[in-house]
């Protein structure tokens, strides 16, 4: 088992941040991660577990044991007793890496009240025979002076020449120039060398509190909460100034600072907020209630979800207490510490830290590795993805993200003047490149070659032109001209919206007499396959193994190698019944078609997917207690049964992507988030690559 051992020089490198991406760097390699935090570090404020811990288990879902508290450590240590605290790290570095390819564990923090951290997180290095990567950030001296911190840190554990120091990982970079020199440096350091796994980039808005972080520190009244769970502050206001020079500075993200009775600050504020300026929020001091005839004028800036707080401290007191606040990842905090970990992530030396693991091993796709891989290859794919809801405030952000990551050429239906409103009000910055086509200047074209589709239909002109001047039904005839690769809609319109025109205009693959549809169900440690979910409400046998082979193709397309159950109320010969039959039939199909393909059934969901059950029930099955496809008797129960685990096991579903058609349509859930959108864009890329 490999061990990786980080090692911190100061306070406020990014410990925490370096351990999450480091984490998912590697189990996007396929391995099997574990994590050990030998010694509990609490903050100032902080009531619950350790925060290192407990963000690892809300992150990646794995079980951490829990660290030693601090003062037991300092009483073994007082006492002599280094060895018996060695042996109880030890016993719990057994339990984190039970079952594991490799371990992380994060070191102690060396501050002014723990200098024994140094020591200890050597002798702890040595007990675990762990590989070491110190963990820096440049402070305010010079390079050089940063590369001699370095090496004094380095020689804690042998000096830059033992083959236990591995490399460096430095965050908070202030700039490409700092990291190049540094890396010269680095290499001449006593002929020594320091490889540098990763040089993390300075990014004030990974620091960015929520509102009700801020209104948490501050023990501020709330007066209004609105949307403090959500936004963010990147930027703090004083509102001393008149309203005409502060109007400028009333972007998103902003957290207006001012006295309670400075009422034209307050009107200017709210007046933003009501334009759709989403801002962190209102922090009103210097014990000054706002007048309430000022805030009845506000009721559209609350109505806007903004927060609005009072404090007893005058502004400058008040301005002085956030720049004291805590920068740490809080616990609940999932949406910056998904962030966080894929930005650290991407920034470190993937190549070398799986050739150091040593990994010619199964490939185990996780859940991130399955969304790291989508991004990957959609940006390999460089495919151009219609957009029908192009004014949509969640599609515009999403497409300018996968404008800006290179994740496919995005076009949005809609006028152009629109999109540019949604993009100020909601702060977006549109990337160049951005396409933004206006469906009336385009509309008429499509008529002719529309009617000539539709011909077996008596579609005539004006029927075209009609059924055109919906979006979804002219992106879908830009997809059947190859004007475009595909089609992603459904964030405002329906499933039977988006698909219909899909149906009546795409049709059929070569080979294929169905379009069915899957998810991709991410549970915490497997990416699983469910069909038929959406689509087809009662398949006979052979529409049931056409299903089979689509999800097993798309399963193998998406990095899956496809193990499929046919499931039903039965397990094997036990059941009988017209559906049991028509899944025993559909198996045959199935095999007949594709006999090379580990295909399974009637199974039983738990015979499917758990081993235990799988070898009582079917012992001889290849599939059972393995299965990573599943295929549903009918709609009823494959609907039924993806929404139960996505609600019951909190997990993300991706889907329902469609399957059978000539190109590529996909559905959203009209409730899909930005990053969902994102996913489902590289999703029908990578399907539109074929």
């Amino acid at each position: 088992m490999q061990t990786f051992f980080l090692a911190p020089n100061s306070f406020g490198v990014g410990l925490t941040s370096t351990s999450l991406g480091l984490f998912r760097t590697l189990e996007r390699a396929g391995l099997k991660v574990g994590f050990f935090k030998p010694v509990a570090q609490n903050h100032k404020g902080d009531s619950g577990p350790e925060r290192s811990s407990a963000l690892m288990h809300q992150c990646h879902g794995i079980n951490v044991p829990t660290p030693l508290e601090q003062t037991r450590v300092e009483r073994l240590l007082g006492d002599g007793h280094m060895d018996d605290l060695l042996e109880e790290c030890m016993h719990l570095f057994a339990q984190a890496g039970e079952d594991k390819d490799v371990v992380i564990v994060e070191g102690m923090v060396p501050t002014r009240s723990v200098h024994y951290a140094g020591e200890l997180n050597a002798r702890l290095a040595t007990s675990l025979s762990a590989d070491v990567i110190l963990v820096s950030a440049p402070d305010d001296d010079n390079i050089s002076a940063f590369a001699d911190r370095i090496e004094i840190q380095a020689q804690q554990f042998g000096g830059i020449k033992s083959s236990r120091v591995v490399g460096v990982i430095v965050n908070k970079v202030p700039n490409d120039d700092f990291i190049n020199t540094f890396s010269q440096h680095a290499s001449m350091i006593r002929q020594g060398d320091i490889r540098l796994l990763g040089a993390i980039p300075l990014n004030p808005l990974l620091n960015a509190p929520r509102t009700s972080d801020i209104a948490g520190l501050l023990n501020a009244h709330v007066l209004h909460a609105g949307d403090m769970g959500q936004r963010r502050m990147t930027k703090i206001m004083l509102g001393a100034r008149t309203v005409a020079n502060l109007v400028e500075s009333l972007n998103p993200g902003v957290l207006v600072v001012t006295p309670g009775d400075r009422d034209d600050v307050i009107l200017a504020t709210c007046l933003a907020a009501s334009n759709g300026v989403p801002l962190a929020g209102l922090l009103l001091g210097s014990d000054f209630p706002p007048d309430k005839r000022i805030m009845a004028l506000c009721q559209g800036a609350l109505q806007s979800g903004l927060p609005v707080m009072t404090v007893a401290t005058n502004s400058y007191d008040t301005a002085a207490n956030l720049d004291r606040m805590n920068k740490e990842i809080p616990i609940d905090d999932s949406e910056r510490a998904e962030r966080v970990t894929e930005y650290v992530a991407s920034h470190l030396d993937h190549e070398w830290l799986e050739s150091r693991c040593e990994t010619p091993r199964e490939l185990r796709l996780s859940p991130s590795a399955f969304r790291y891989q989508l991004v990957q290859r959609a940006s390999a794919a460089n495919k151009r993805i219609v957009l029908p809801e192009g004014a949509e405030p969640r599609t515009v952000q999403a497409a300018a993200i996968c404008q800006r990551r290179g994740i496919a050429r995005c076009v949005l239906l809609a006028k152009q003047e629109e999109v540019e409103a949604v993009a100020k009000a909601q702060g977006i910055d549109l990337p160049e490149g951005l396409e933004i086509i206006d469906p009336a200047e385009v509309r008429e074209r499509y008529v002719e070659p529309m009617v000539e589709l539709r011909k077996g239909k008596n579609l005539n002109a004006p029927m075209a032109i009609a059924q055109l001047e919906d979006n979804v039904v002219l992106g879908t005839m830009m997809l059947a001209l190859d004007e475009v690769d595909g089609l992603v809609s459904g964030a405002i319109n329906t499933t039977a919206n988006t698909i219909r025109p899909a149906f009546q205009l795409i049709k059929t693959a070569p080979g294929y007499n169905l379009v069915s549809s899957i998810f991709f169900m991410l549970l915490p440690d497997q990416v699983l396959v469910y069909g038929d979910c959406a689509v087809n409400p009662e398949p006979n046998a052979a529409e049931l193994a056409e299903i089979a082979l689509q999800s097993a193709a798309s399963a193998r397309a998406f990095g899956i190698e496809p193990r499929v159950a046919m499931i039903s109320y039965s397990t094997g010969d036990s059941g009988t019944g017209a559906e049991v039959e028509k899944v025993r039939e559909a198996t045959r199909i199935a095999r007949e078609a594709e006999p090379d393909l580990l295909l399974d059934g009637p199974l039983q969901y738990d015979a499917a997917a758990i081993e235990s059950v799988g070898r009582q029930k079917a012992p001889n099955s290849p599939v059972a207690g393995r299965a990573n496809v599943f295929i549903f008797p009918d709609l009823n129960t494959g609907n039924t049964t993806y929404k139960a685990v996505q609600r019951s096991a909190d997990c993300i579903s991706v889907g329902p992507m469609l399957q059978g058609l000539r190109k590529p349509v996909n559905d959203l859930s009209r409730g899909a988030l930005v990053d969902d959108i994102v996913y489902t864009i590289a999703l029908t890329a990578i399907q539109a690559k074929g």
